[in-house]
């Protein structure tokens, strides 16, 4: 082989080692740039895994939220109802005249012992499910469950102390069926101021109850 052969023979294998050079290097900026992508991915999965676990927990909490509400709250409207049939109740006794109660006639004490009955029985069945009697008598007023009818002159008890209950109220959970009709203190020294309390989340169920 003549020396001009081998000196183009030459260049050429530098030729190859440098492009062979050329292609590893390509290839590993290639497998670096997938490399990046694959993290990438990975964090946007694992960030879009984090968002549906936390939409469920939300779900479930609400959920759980709405099942207690509706345990809680099925019979307000019901239990509403029920309380004007209770104040007729009450309202036939208080009209019956002292002498008469007195009188000592069986028939009519029976009456009167069965009206009785009927009425605590109606009470009961209430409270049983979940409905509280109202009768604020010596608290602070609570404009949230107590609905001021009068003021009372009163310098003995601080002011808006209830002093005077005209009707009881009811509440069912933490919600108000009906306020207590109330008569507040006026004139006396003013109830030491609480700490403001942060108003919660507006419930929806109670507004369509009221």
């Amino acid at each position: 082989m003549s020396d001009q052969a081998k000196d183009e023979r030459v260049p050429s294998e530098a030729e190859a080692a440098e492009a062979n050079a050329v292609r590893t290097e390509g290839s590993i900026d290639g497998d670096y740039e997938a490399l990046v992508r694959l993290l990438k991915e990975n964090e946007e999965l694992k960030d879009r895994a984090l968002r549906v676990a936390a939409e469920m927990e939300n779900l479930r909490r609400r959920t759980a939220r709405d099942v207690h509400d509706a345990r809680t709250y099925a019979v307000a409207n019901f239990a509403r109802d029920m309380l004007s049939v209770s104040d007729n109740l009450r309202r036939a006794l208080d009209a019956i005249p002292a002498e008469a109660k007195a009188s000592g006639d069986a028939g009519f004490k029976a009456l009167i012992e069965g009206v009785d009955l009927t009425e605590r029985a109606m009470l009961s069945a209430l409270e049983r499910h979940g409905v509280k009697k109202l009768a604020p008598e010596g608290e602070k007023f609570d404009p949230n469950f107590h609905q001021a009818m009068f003021e009372v002159p009163n310098p003995d008890v601080p002011a808006n102390t209830v002093v005077q209950v005209v009707q009881p109220g009811y509440s069912i959970g933490e919600r108000v069926l009906r306020p207590a009709m109330v008569g507040v203190a006026k004139g006396g020294p003013k109830i030491a101021a609480e700490a403001p309390v942060e108003p919660g989340p507006v419930n929806e169920q109670a507004e369509k109850d009221a």
